[in-house]
């Protein structure tokens, strides 16, 4: 398959920074055929049906919609990847997501928007994450979806989100909402550099690092609603590595070594963990890369291999 270069530049546009000016969105839920996105930020495949602000919680928060986008052409069961929005938790948006570019190779995507820790506290993120997920599964045969075929791919804060759905798929903890008669669970995941285990953040930062984890005012202290230290229990449950086990998806781990704001050895202990268990993990580090700046190529190739594996795109 020819890798899409999806991931070659911006990564950090939507990785775990605040405050960065997003695109307005288009009115919806409607579909249309564009050649890019509101403000024509980045282009969408020529051809591409696209709903935006689907309403996964039917009247609920603002925030609670996603954009979807289809290939052209019929299809009765397409693999769909979710792409989840980075942006510390605090910010980010759907719009212009990266993963569109997917849609070439096949796939039906959908980008998510959840509510933000300013919204609500943990575990309201994740349970929208859940949310979209179900109404999606449920939602499948209208927009030519393939229910057995989801893989959730986030940045960041969505990289941690994306391996909470892929470690809690058999935890009913987090389904809230409508259509509890669907699975919330994933059949593959791409993390790109997003924490897994909170509470070990601050030990694991180097003299490099650019953000006090520990700090009361940090972006996972604001998800929890409390000092990261001093709510351990909040932090574990929030923490993708607490629900490792048998069931787990594949999972692909992407992070560069050089990251000052998520430690490289949060994927590795996640990664070893994942092994431990038997699950069908790969850990791909990029030497000398930070926080969604330095990846290439390389990691183009890891990602379009890897969802063709384990999701097996069909033209």
């Amino acid at each position: 398959m020819k890798p899409a270069p999806i991931i070659i530049v911006c990564l950090g546009l939507i990785a775990f920074h605040p405050g960065q000016a997003q695109p307005q969105p288009s009115p919806g839920p409607q579909a249309d055929q564009q050649k890019g996105p509101p403000g024509g930020l980045r282009p969408i495949p020529q051809g591409t049906q696209v709903f935006r602000d689907l309403e996964y919680v039917p009247g609920g928060h603002e925030r609670q919609k996603l954009d979807l986008y289809l290939p052209a052409g019929e299809a009765k069961a397409r693999p769909l990847v979710i792409a989840i929005h980075g942006g510390a938790w605090r910010g980010g948006s759907k719009e212009n997501s990266l993963a569109v570019r997917l849609v070439r190779d096949g796939y039906a995507v959908a980008s998510i928007n959840y509510r933000l820790s300013q919204d609500a506290i943990f575990p309201a993120q994740i349970e929208d994450c859940k949310a979209a997920v179900r109404w999606l599964r449920a939602n499948a045969n209208k927009y030519g979806l393939d229910p057995n075929r989801f893989a959730a791919w986030g940045t960041s804060a969505g990289g941690h989100l994306a391996a909470l759905l892929g470690t809690t798929g058999d935890i009913k903890d987090f389904d809230k909402g409508p259509n509890l008669d669907q699975s919330s669970a994933v059949q593959a995941v791409v993390n790109f550099f997003g924490p897994s285990e909170l509470l070990t953040l601050g030990r694991q930062s180097g003299s490099t690092s650019r953000m006090d984890h520990n700090a009361a005012d940090s972006p996972e202290s604001q998800l929890l609603g409390g000092a990261l230290q001093k709510n351990p229990k909040a932090a574990r449950r929030a923490s993708p590595i607490t629900y490792v086990s048998k069931n787990d998806p594949p999972m692909l781990l992407v992070h560069g070594t050089a990251d000052p704001i998520v430690p490289c050895e949060q994927s590795r202990v996640f990664y070893r963990a994942l092994l431990k268990k038997k699950i069908p993990a790969k850990l791909h580090l990029v030497e000398g890369a930070g926080h969604g700046s330095g990846f290439g190529i390389n990691e183009a190739e890891a990602l379009t291999d890897f969802l063709g594996t384990y999701l097996k795109a069909r033209p």
